[in-house]
């Protein structure tokens, strides 16, 4: 991934440049000469905002203090952007107090933004019974909407070790 270089002080290419200062006023604008003049005035620097508009936005701030605030704001964004998916296992035989469990479980995921996978396992002779295998993930279902407002991404499915059904929380 390529850095982005932000042009500052005498790395600035442009002839004239709008410039603005840390307190938000604006000075119209001026050749990038004085604009460089008012920047050394305030023992600041002058940093190219905008590079897409005709002439370009300038500030007239600390360089430093701006890249760390820049750097901040893209790991803020990193983070933001994870999201994860957790799983929950039901058994064939799950009884109901189970059951809740996995969803207090299910709701807690959803309550931190994740997106939750429940599955439901088949083996042997449980495959023939999908019927009551996919009334017991609608139950589970019913049992999570009644505490969380959720959003079914992907409906229940056959899968070759059993069904699977996939939720996040409603704000997601």
């Amino acid at each position: 991934m390529k850095k982005k270089i932000i042009p500052a002080n005498n790395k600035i290419r442009a002839r004239e440049v709008r410039v603005v200062t840390v307190d938000g006023e604006n000075f119209g604008v001026v050749p990038i000469e004085k604009a460089l003049e008012l920047a050394k005035e305030r023992e600041l620097d002058l940093v190219q905002i905008t590079d897409n508009v005709v002439p370009p936005v300038c500030k007239i701030i600390d360089y430093g203090k701006y890249l760390y605030k820049e750097n901040k704001k893209k790991r803020k964004q990193k983070t933001v952007t994870k999201s994860q998916v957790k799983s929950v296992r039901l058994g064939f035989a799950i009884s109901d107090h189970d059951m809740e469990i996995r969803a207090n479980s299910t709701e807690k995921f959803l309550n931190q933004g994740s997106t939750v996978r429940v599955i439901l396992p088949l083996k042997g002779r449980q495959k023939a019974l999908e019927s009551v295998a996919r009334e017991k993930l609608k139950f589970f279902i019913e049992m999570v909407e009644k505490k969380n407002e959720i959003k079914i991404e992907k409906e229940i499915s056959k899968e070759p070790r059993g069904l699977t059904v996939v939720i996040s929380g409603a704000n997601s």
